[in-house]
């Protein structure tokens, strides 16, 4: 399930060691799973195949009843676990322990560690045909920059740019086309009513930041020949960071962090007017600020270059097979099933609560309507189904978790002191670089 909390958290485990390049060896990892099964009942004579899959989105269970009403040889049990850290510390320790469940609920930013512990398996002989069903973005995140498939995309976070209607107006702020505009804006609001601002830059969730660099076209890890990339302080992040400390150091912005109680005040009192956010906003908006119900708007998001159309994306996961599965073409049909057929995924919008990655699936149905908060904009869905057809691939490594603590520490610290934004993202750079080299990949900084 799509929210703030998921798509932030860092991600604890102990890396397993791999130094040979990404495709190659996850590919050859795969190749040491347990035998596949076939999607029948025949693999079991004396019954049905029953699969395992550990998710924690709610209503998931109500989901896979649908499947096993219309599938009575292939029955699957949802098992309801912690997500984030607890889940993927979980799921590693069975793995190695050859207990993991068939399937599995995994974050994107997830799959390179779990991959790389060995724990998925390349499902691109029974749902590779599947890319098609999927923004471009969205399926290399699963894909990993390889030919294997190691999970059918569940849910996205596309980017966009949330403002509250009735203060733009007020003070004369025109919805920003473009990162100069936007700065514009902050500026301009600050001048007329210093009690306010345009918005914040929080540095308690790096999910955020990562998809504004993704915008830029930011490549924070990619792998050739035999090692891994580390681009975490690449130009195009620089740009975002050069940018976004600027604002904060001369106060067009707040630095202040979201999630708290005085950031809900703050967006629900109009002291902060607009917030960068992802698809998912209206639930955090309608419980945080619900005085505003009605006076929000959703635009996409700025751009570097006018007349661009890129966004990026904060969270999002997949369902994913393991190596574990004794019936991996049973587990990988119903992955596809789940993300794909319409009423899958119209039970997992309407019980999950997941904005669906499968791009036939964003509008109508279930999101036919705008979400209550947002009910004075009618085609809020149509065009978020836009905007999320815009996204840009994102590319992660083993270590996200490190990368996140660190963004956490040092932009942290740079954000309350208003100082050096682009020394808080070498020492992030650093870091995750020296962490690559403990676990024993092969880096190149």
């Amino acid at each position: 399930m799509l929210s703030a909390s998921s798509s932030g958290r860092r991600v604890r485990v102990a890396l397993g060691v791999v130094s040979a390049a990404v495709a190659a060896t996850f590919v050859a990892g795969c190749s040491s799973s347990g035998s596949t099964g076939g999607s029948s009942a025949t693999q079991q004579s004396s019954g049905p195949v029953k699969l395992t899959y550990w998710a924690w989105a709610p209503g998931m269970d109500q989901v896979a009843a649908i499947w096993n009403k219309s599938h009575p040889n292939i029955q699957v049990t949802v098992e309801k676990q912690a997500q984030g850290d607890d889940l993927l510390t979980k799921v590693i320790t069975a793995s190695k322990a050859g207990g993991a469940p068939d399937l599995v609920q995994a974050e994107y930013q997830a799959l390179p560690t779990l991959v790389s512990n060995n724990v998925l398996a390349d499902i691109s002989k029974q749902d590779g045909s599947a890319s098609g069903k999927f923004a471009a973005g969205i399926w290399k995140q699963v894909t990993l920059g390889s030919n294997a498939v190691y999970a059918i995309p569940q849910d996205s976070g596309p980017l966009m740019f949330y403002y509250r209607t009735d203060l733009f107006k007020k003070y004369g702020l025109t919805v920003p086309t473009t990162w100069d505009q936007f700065k514009t804006d902050a500026e301009k609001l600050r001048s007329q009513d210093s009690s306010k601002y345009l918005t914040t830059f929080s540095a308690n969730d790096a999910g955020l930041f990562a998809g504004l660099s993704q915008q830029a076209g930011a490549q924070w890890w990619t792998s050739s020949g035999g090692s891994w990339k580390v681009g975490i302080n690449d130009a195009a992040t620089q740009k975002v960071a050069s940018y976004w400390g600027g604002l904060v150091k001369e106060g067009a912005v707040d630095n202040q962090p979201m999630y708290t109680p005085a950031w809900a005040k703050a967006l629900d009192d109009g002291t902060q007017i607009a917030w960068v956010s992802a698809v998912w906003a209206p639930g955090v908006l309608s419980s945080s600020a619900p005085s505003g119900k009605g006076k929000w708007a959703m635009a996409p998001l700025p751009q570097w270059n006018a007349g661009e159309n890129i966004t990026g994306s904060w969270g999002g996961s997949s369902t994913a097979v393991t190596n574990n599965s004794k019936h991996q073409d049973a587990a990988a049909q119903f992955a596809l099933w789940l993300n794909t057929d319409p009423q899958a995924v119209a039970a997992l919008v309407k019980d999950s609560y997941v904005y669906p990655a499968a791009t036939d699936a964003q509008t109508g149905g279930a999101l036919a309507t705008a979400p209550d908060y947002f009910s004075n904009q009618a085609d809020f869905y149509t065009q978020a189904a836009k905007i999320a057809a815009t996204t840009a691939p994102a590319a992660w490594g083993p270590n996200v978790n490190t990368a996140y603590s660190a963004f956490k520490d040092a932009f942290g610290k740079a954000a309350q002191s208003k100082g050096d934004f682009l020394a808080a993202l070498g020492g992030m750079q650093q870091t995750t670089l020296d962490d690559m080299k403990k676990q024993g990949f092969t880096v190149t900084g």
